[in-house]
């Protein structure tokens, strides 16, 4: 009885022994008594804030997105960024007039553009439009000196027509007298179909003509003239023309 007595307590020591080695071998493997499971997927809140600070803290690296600024292009307008690119409006000049250069000379043929345009009113008239074809102003003095056909005389001019000043012409502005080709009431004497008409220029003078003259077309049929015939002095406005 005493020897079985024995070999249970031998047992039961044993039993302990073992247990105490276990909960020794436990505690070495953290160092604090108890298992850390999962240790290697968790962070602690320190660790992360340092993290974060530390990123936040490092320069961008070298030709990355945040160095890329989509550049406006230069000298246009409606420039905008598609897809990566800059695309870009071009600019519209707006046509300039003609300018003029230079001190302004005596309007004639050789710069000037000469029309001759037959009017239904006032009924008998006929409308001359001297354009400026040249780079430099030029002045329209007196009126025109017009020669239907193989006329020999100068019509003479309705000298309530002179304008308080006299007619300058920009490049590219146009200038205007009215003729009075015949009597609208059948009066006028020696009337003929003129088929051709030359223009001549006054000079500052008024004595004669400067210049080139103006050979302007006439309609196929011609013009009827009598010796009722008479000009205008150049006008600035068409209306001012034709009032007459």
């Amino acid at each position: 009885m005493s020897s079985l007595r024995t070999s249970r307590t031998r047992l039961v020591a044993a039993a302990a022994t073992a247990v105490l080695a276990t909960l020794s071998l436990s505690a070495c493997n953290n160092g604090t008594g108890t298992q850390d499971e999962g240790s290697g997927s968790s962070t602690s809140p320190s660790s992360a804030t340092a993290s974060a600070t530390a990123a936040s803290n490092s320069p961008a690296p070298s030709g990355s997105s945040a160095d890329k600024v989509p550049s406006a292009a230069t000298g246009s307008s409606g420039s905008g960024a598609t897809g990566g690119s800059t695309t870009t409006t071009a600019r519209t000049s707006a046509p300039k007039a003609p300018t003029s250069s230079g001190t302004p000379v005596t309007c004639e043929g050789s710069t000037t553009k000469t029309v001759a345009a037959p009017l239904t009113r006032p009924v008998n008239h006929m409308l001359l439009t001297v354009t400026n074809t040249g780079s430099k102003s030029c002045y329209l003095y007196g009126y025109p000196a017009v020669r239907f056909g193989e006329a020999q005389a100068v019509p003479p001019v309705i000298e309530d027509s002179q304008p308080q000043a006299v007619v300058t012409l920009k490049p590219g502005e146009s200038g205007y007298a009215s003729v009075n080709l015949s009597a609208t009431d059948g009066s006028g004497a020696n009337g003929y179909t003129a088929k051709s008409l030359t223009v001549y220029f006054q000079g500052r003078s008024g004595n004669g003509s400067v210049g080139a003259g103006a050979r302007p077309a006439l309609p196929a049929k011609g013009v009827y003239v009598d010796d009722s015939l008479k000009v205008t002095y150049w006008q600035q406005s068409m209306d001012d023309a034709v009032s007459w």
